[in-house]
């Protein structure tokens, strides 16, 4: 379950999770159509003063709705028989998820490759990159938080890594 995916489902015009960003964001966060605009609501919650409240709020809104549907997903899931459900969710702990799972795996890089990477996916700039990676928990906090570790350096052999979670777990 991509947490990511299931708030992009959820950021459709007039949901109630867009509304209730609409009223503490303010009608800039929207596209003319009534979707969610991303990069001005990313604008709203990382630039100027009391970001980090801003970006609480955003927090409290989103987790909540993006909760709701990824615990309706996972009884889903348990009525069709499936053994299990991965969750992939950013920000875990923050979020309070780490509470609907059994166990807890991490991925984690070197800072310098991190701010690359999302520099290049997000097209913005290094500053802003490491304001988003500010308000995540260090590597080594999730290391202690997490049953498991997948290193994600240059290089690493990602799936060797996961086919050994996955026998374990067996």
């Amino acid at each position: 379950i991509d947490t990511d995916r299931v708030y992009r489902y959820l950021a459709t015009p007039k949901s109630k999770c867009v509304m209730e960003l609409r009223e503490y964001f303010g009608d800039s966060i929207l596209n003319p159509d009534g979707s969610l605009n991303r990069k001005e609501l990313s604008k709203s919650v990382f630039e100027g003063k009391n970001s980090k409240e801003r970006l609480n709020k955003l927090n409290e809104i989103t987790h909540f709705h993006i909760q709701i549907e990824t615990e309706r997903i996972i009884n889903e899931c348990e009525q069709s028989g499936y053994r299990g459900a991965l969750i992939d969710a950013p920000v875990l702990f923050e979020s309070g998820f780490d509470k609907l799972c059994d166990i807890t795996i991490c991925v984690t890089a070197p800072i310098e490759l991190k701010l690359k990477r999302i520099v290049n996916r997000d097209n913005i700039t290094e500053e802003k990159a490491r304001a988003r990676i500010s308000n995540q928990l260090s590597d080594d906090i999730l290391r202690e938080k997490c049953t498991y570790e997948i290193d994600n350096s240059e290089g690493a052999d990602i799936e060797k890594q996961i086919a050994e979670i996955i026998a374990k777990l067996n």
